[in-house]
């Protein structure tokens, strides 16, 4: 069995990388744990950067076409993966999920249509469509203290109000991890599909499913979810290959899909690039074993930080994630407003996380943390977290004794 190692500690400066470079453009300082921008801190398998090496190899670098093997490689990853059966005339390339919920937000609504998001989410799904000149209208998820849920019947009066041409679904959510399962994806579907909403779902995590579950696309909930759905997908974020922009899109629908898969052809937004087939191929032939021991040390580091906050830093709440490498932290527990929080991770513990608020005004009280990072730095991260809570709340404490 191949060996695979998450422990090393990996150099990342001087290599343009955002969660580096970007540190004192976000935060205002660098010198800072960088748990932010949702990237690994992992080398990827020596599969993809072989087939990189193997081809920047050839002294020529001319105009390149994507092979039968590139779209074969994401139908097979899809079947064998997730038991979702993808034909090749419904799959074409996106040049990153993001500018792909972006281009439907341009071809299917115009300025000043409605759009769906369910905050708190991830933050392009309000900046693209409001960037668009289009109007978010919020459907937020319903939390009960310990889960988060669908507010579905909220939805419903909402489209009926507002009127919307599309939504924006997040399956599994970023920043909760929450997969959502098939009956509220099917009723999300009846809901949209009766009144003539197309949903987008960016689905670029759900290759990182944890603790053996399984990840259930949009389109495989039901026939009204096929008829109006658009899924995104991508490598990037399961194989730590996001400088390669290799995303791609379905659409079962061919009334849905024809005339815009044509408007994504013409204007060349389909046509991938070289490295990005590349990369991708390797990554969806050669990469299951990687991904699946990678799997296993983030849910070691998801447990690690739960176990520790349960231990160290009462008032704090984890909230478990069922996909990916990101943990939603919610410090309303400690007594503190979200700038005396924000303040604490910044300036006190030294840490750059993604501030809640950024995913919408329910964020108040929470961050992002992504944990997608040897386990070394992040037992010194929660060291330095612990530290500053029982900092900023001892000082709090003897601030208010003083004024009583």
């Amino acid at each position: 069995m191949t060996h695979y190692d998450f422990d090393s500690v990996i150099d990342r400066h001087g290599t343009s990388a955002v969660k580096i470079d970007g540190l004192d453009r976000v935060f205002g300082r660098h010198d800072l744990t960088p748990l932010w921008i949702a990237d690994l801190d992992f080398a990827v398998c020596p599969e993809i950067t072989a087939a990189l090496q193997h081809r920047l190899s050839h002294p020529v670098l001319g105009y390149s076409e994507a092979q039968d093997s590139y779209w074969q490689s994401i139908i097979d990853w899809n079947s064998r993966r997730h038991g979702f059966d993808i034909a090749r005339e419904e799959l074409c390339f996106i040049p990153g999920v993001v500018k792909g919920i972006a281009l439907a937000v341009n071809y299917f609504t115009q300025k000043g249509d409605a759009v769906v998001i369910q905050p708190p989410v991830y933050t392009p799904f309000r900046t693209v469509v409001e960037g668009n000149g289009r109007r978010v209208v919020e459907n937020p998820l319903i939390f009960d203290g310990e889960h988060n849920r669908m507010d579905l019947e909220g939805l419903e009066e909402l489209i009926s109000l507002e009127k919307p041409r599309l939504m924006v679904l997040c399956n599994p959510h970023n920043p909760i991890g929450i997969q959502w399962n098939a009956e509220t994806l099917a009723e999300l579907a009846r809901i949209c599909r009766k009144h003539g909403v197309i949903v987008v779902s960016d689905e670029i995590h759900g290759d990182l499913m944890l603790g053996g579950r399984a990840h259930i696309p949009f389109l495989s909930a039901s026939d009204d979810a096929r008829a109006i759905g658009i899924m995104l997908g991508a490598p990037s974020k399961t194989f730590n290959i996001p400088g390669l922009v290799s995303s791609w899109c379905v659409i079962k629908n061919p009334e849905l899909r024809r005339d815009y898969f044509k408007w994504l052809e013409v204007n060349e937004f389909s046509a991938p690039v070289m490295i990005s087939t590349i990369g991708a191929e390797a990554a969806y032939n050669n990469g299951e074993p990687w991904l699946d021991r990678m799997l296993e040390y983030v849910q070691e580091n998801i447990d690690f930080v739960c176990n520790y906050v349960s231990e160290h830093i009462p008032g704090l709440k984890v909230i478990r994630p069922e996909a990916s490498f990101l943990l939603w932290l919610d410090f309303k527990g400690l007594g503190l407003c979200h700038r005396e929080i924000m303040d604490m991770l910044l300036n006190k513990a030294h840490l750059a996380l993604n501030d809640g608020i950024m995913f919408g005004s329910q964020g108040e009280g929470c961050a992002r943390l992504n944990i997608g990072t040897p386990r070394c730095v992040l037992e010194n991260a929660m060291e330095n977290l612990r530290c500053a809570v029982e900092c900023v709340c001892r000082e709090k404490h003897n601030c208010n004794c003083n004024k009583g």
